[in-house]
């Protein structure tokens, strides 16, 4: 989604996922991680897809692959994973370690 506002724009990117079957359905796979200090993103679960803007690990996990701007799949091992991810009881705490995969979900 672009926002235009007078003199520059914001991309927003809501995190609205859907969890495939398959890997070969999905944008990127993820591993969820034991440990949070291994994580490149700690993500909180968000329960309405209203609460889950920007790029700022509040996830929503959407019914439809059609309503999600992302499809992910959960691997079996973190090798096989493209982002690391923790869940966290906090949308506080939910955020980027390793903004390096960032762009994953843009």
């Amino acid at each position: 989604m672009l926002c235009m506002f007078p003199g520059f724009a914001i991309q927003l990117s809501a995190q609205k996922l859907f969890s495939c079957d398959s890997k070969y359905d999905a944008d990127f796979k993820v591993y969820v991680v034991d440990d949070k200090y291994d994580a490149d993103l700690w993500v909180y679960k968000v329960a309405s897809q209203y609460d889950a803007d920007e790029n700022k690990g509040l996830w929503f996990f959407c019914e439809s692959k059609y309503d999600a701007r992302k499809k992910i799949w959960f691997a079996d091992s973190r090798y096989d994973a493209d982002l690391l991810i923790y869940f966290v009881e906090s949308k506080y705490d939910a955020g980027w370690r390793n903004k390096k995969k960032i762009h994953l979900l843009y």
